[in-house]
């Protein structure tokens, strides 16, 4: 039996490592910004996540959109990791339709603006080659809106919402 929840926890972290990936693709995409950065960045984007799920140190996930002319945040997606996970009917789902009208609603990214993928993990976490400290663009002057459940998999999943300007 232990075989069979090891093998379904490994499921849920590469489900919601995948997923994660797919809906800022989305949201890049929708925001009017090319994804060819996420994209060809994909697999290290990937393994760092299924690291740090796997051994329960990612806490969010975050999409800065920013204007590289000034190094201003426009716009920030979050995916807060939630850790409850179980061994059940093996659930999972995606709100896709949640995050598109989401999406569309935050608006397109201005024509110049850019992207990067960060992470904030609990300390102590395991080394990812490619990955390092970096700082957060400062949110003032932003309201965070959040949406809740978004990506599932037998209780481990995220939680998304994102930071427009008042």
């Amino acid at each position: 039996m232990t075989t069979v929840a090891v093998n379904t926890y490994t499921h849920s972290i590469y489900y919601v490592a995948d997923n994660i990936l797919k809906s800022l693709k989305d949201v890049i995409r929708l925001s009017g910004l090319s994804p060819e950065k996420l994209v060809s960045s994909w697999q290290s984007n990937l393994r760092a996540l299924k690291t740090w799920l796997e051994s329960g140190h990612l806490d969010r996930v975050i999409l800065e959109i920013f204007d590289p002319s000034t190094d201003k945040l426009v716009l920030r997606w979050d995916l807060d990791i939630q850790y409850g996970w179980t061994e059940g009917d093996g659930t999972f789902w995606t709100d896709t339709d949640q995050l598109r009208y989401h999406i569309l609603k935050a608006g397109i990214a201005p024509h110049a603006a850019s992207y990067r993928l960060l992470v904030q993990t609990k300390p102590n976490e395991p080394p990812v080659e490619g990955w390092s400290t970096q700082t957060c663009r400062s949110t003032n002057g932003m309201v965070k809106q959040s949406l809740g459940s978004t990506i599932q998999h037998s209780g481990l999943g995220a939680n998304a919402g994102y930071w427009r300007k008042t």
